[in-house]
């Protein structure tokens, strides 16, 4: 076949191919053309999933009568006028493809009043065929009719799933849609049905998390309100706002991440991976935070011509953006521990209703649990064991050990009645220590009823903090060997350690490869000596071996800390006293990021007097 060149109707469905991939990518580009034409109402109908019709009006700036017929032109735009505009995009459009993609694959009708004009203007455009401008009746702003998507492209139109589903697109774009502009006001109608209404709520504005809390509310829910935190935070040019979900409103689908930069919703790799990190030691594994968030910058600093859909973005200083969101999310989730109107790290309202049911929303896991040194009142939890005690067993062997049994000691260990001296409410968020129950749990006391807490969970992040504020504040105290460790390990894990040696070097090893195979171990932490070091860092290079994406600084080395503080953390058949398990509660109250430990599991929980009161059926 011979080279030749393209009609311009295939030319455009080709294009149409890149842009229009379903009734969700129309609504998508004529909406984001409402909204460059500072639309502050736009109306969206569906029928048929989109395949039928779809209408898009809006109360913008319109298009005068004399550039229609240019506006479906491919590559036509008023939003850029010279290579030096590329570099500084501040609408959501800018490729000038929407239009005459839409229209070479439908029939479309284009309906628009610049509020200057005396009247409307229409064209019509049906297969790529277009009809000249007429005058019109029509309010100010744009209506753009697109009816029998696919029509004349038979193979493209048997890939559209039913009209359930691609309603479905239509109504999760709204939303991210009305996500990014609360100030703008946004109605979907299928058929007969509303699917969404959102008026602009007055004065709002993306930049204060207090403005848009009720377009966030009506999209997401008020529970994500209620179980989210909220995130601003500003470095010269670079503002983040936004709410996090609390770790312990964490789903099973990463579902609810929205990410906007100026205003345009995208799914950039980098930015989610700012966000996982900020969560890496309080999210259980296998759960996704949920989020909203926005990232304001200077249009110079941010390419987003890298993606046909605009869905992708590159930043100039990827690492400087990345680090900026990290820093934000963990100042954020910091505050996560035991407060006086604090909610506790698990719920327990799903025991209520029968008593016979389990909280599955955390599933502990069979960690290993090392002995730690006596905690007391004069002494910090940090107190840590200088050998092994008992080996490593799991959880349900540690329930049925005949030694697993409540330790409630004398008055000679400390207080005598239960809740004798309870504080006031708030003083002490966890309460008094009462007793522990099978050596894994603390009873506690509080004003406002009881107060269960996980001993191991708890400690391990006390001890988790603890070791990264020291490492921190001056290199860890570390011993040199007589003979190297060596550490037998995969390839892959060999290079992931060595691509991260300074973390390593940080956290207090001295380290080198000794074949493709072989890691040798010169220097240890100070923390480490006598422990089962090769099994520890053996355990951590295969994490590091399992994830590609690691690149931050102090990753290695925090995964190394969470390693040390699990193993070395309380063993759950450990017997306390009151006053160390007093100890560990005040560790826990003043520690950041307390209600969960590093592996994402809640420390504590809290059942009310009134709960309590439901339970034995009081008062009715």
């Amino acid at each position: 076949m011979p080279i030749r060149i393209l009609p311009n109707e295939l030319i455009d469905q080709i294009a149409a191919g890149e842009v229009i991939e379903r009734p969700a990518s129309v609504v998508k580009e004529l909406v984001e053309n409402s909204l460059d034409a500072g639309a502050r109402r736009i109306d969206v109908e569906v029928e048929q999933g989109g395949v039928g019709l779809i209408r898009v009006r809006d109360d913008g700036c319109g298009i005068a009568a004399e550039e229609l017929a240019v506006a479906i032109c491919r590559h036509a735009t008023s939003k850029l006028a010279e290579l030096a505009d590329l570099e500084s995009i501040v609408t959501l459009g800018f490729r000038g493809e929407a239009l005459p993609s839409i229209g070479s694959v439908s029939r479309l009708r284009l309906i628009s009043h610049p509020a200057h004009a005396p009247h409307a203007a229409e064209i019509a455009v049906e297969g790529g065929s277009v009809s000249a401008p007429r005058p019109a009746a029509h309010p100010p702003g744009t209506t753009i009719e697109v009816r029998d998507l696919f029509y004349n492209v038979p193979a493209r139109r048997k890939f559209v799933r039913g009209a359930s589903t691609e309603l479905g697109q239509i109504a999760r774009l709204l939303e991210r849609l009305a996500l990014s502009r609360p100030d703008v006001s946004f109605r979907l109608r299928s058929g007969e049905r509303l699917l969404l209404d959102a008026p602009a709520a007055p004065g709002a504005g993306a930049e204060d998390p207090a403005a848009t809390e009720g377009r966030v509310a009506q999209v997401l829910g008020r529970e994500f309100i209620d179980n989210a935190l909220t995130v601003s935070h500003a470095a010269g040019p670079v503002r983040l706002a936004g709410w996090i979900g609390l770790p312990t409103a964490s789903r099973a689908q990463p579902d609810r991440q929205f990410w906007f930069v100026n205003d345009r919703n995208v799914r950039d790799k980098l930015l989610m991976s700012a966000v996982r990190l900020g969560y890496r030691d309080v999210l259980y594994h296998g759960r996704h935070p949920a989020y909203v968030l926005h990232l304001w910058l200077d249009p110079r600093m941010v390419d987003v011509n890298a993606h046909p859909a605009k869905l992708e973005v590159r930043f100039r200083d990827s690492r400087q953006i990345h680090e900026f969101i990290l820093r934000a999310i963990e100042r954020a989730l910091a505050d996560t521990r035991p407060g006086g109107d604090a909610a506790p790290a698990a719920s327990v309202a799903a025991l209520l209703p029968g008593l016979t049911g389990a909280a599955t929303h955390f599933r502990p896991g069979v960690l290993p649990l090392r002995e730690a040194a006596h905690l007391s009142a004069s002494r910090s939890p940090w107190a840590l064991a200088a050998s092994v005690r008992e080996p490593d067993e799991s959880r349900d062997e540690e329930r049925g050990h005949p030694d697993a049994r409540a330790a409630a000691p004398s008055g000679d260990e400390g207080r005598t009645a239960a809740g004798e001296g309870v504080p006031a409410r708030g003083d002490l968020p966890l309460g008094v220590a009462l007793a522990q129950l099978h050596g894994i749990y603390i009873l506690a006391q509080s004003r406002d009823g009881l107060i269960l807490v996980d001993m191991h969970a708890g400690h391990e992040r006390v001890l988790y903090e603890k070791l990264k504020a020291e490492r921190s504040e001056q290199a860890p105290a570390s011993q040199h060997l007589l003979e190297p460790l060596v550490v037998e390990l995969k390839p892959y894990e060999l290079e992931s350690v060595l691509d991260q040696r300074v973390s390593w070097e940080r956290a207090g090893f001295e380290l080198d490869a000794l074949g493709p195979t072989r890691l040798a171990l010169r220097r240890v932490p100070a923390l480490l000596a006598g422990e089962q070091v090769v099994d520890i860092v053996k355990s951590v290079a295969e994490d590091l071996g399992r994830d590609g994406e690691l690149h931050h600084l102090d990753e290695a080395a925090d995964r190394f800390l969470g390693t040390l503080a699990c193993r070395t953390a309380i063993h759950a058949r450990r017997r306390l006293t009151l006053p160390e398990m007093d100890a560990l509660l005040r560790q826990m109250e003043v520690t950041e990021r307390a209600n969960q430990c590093n592996h994402g599991r809640p420390t504590w929980t809290r059942l009310t007097l009134r709960e309590l009161d439901q339970l034995f059926l009081r008062g009715r």
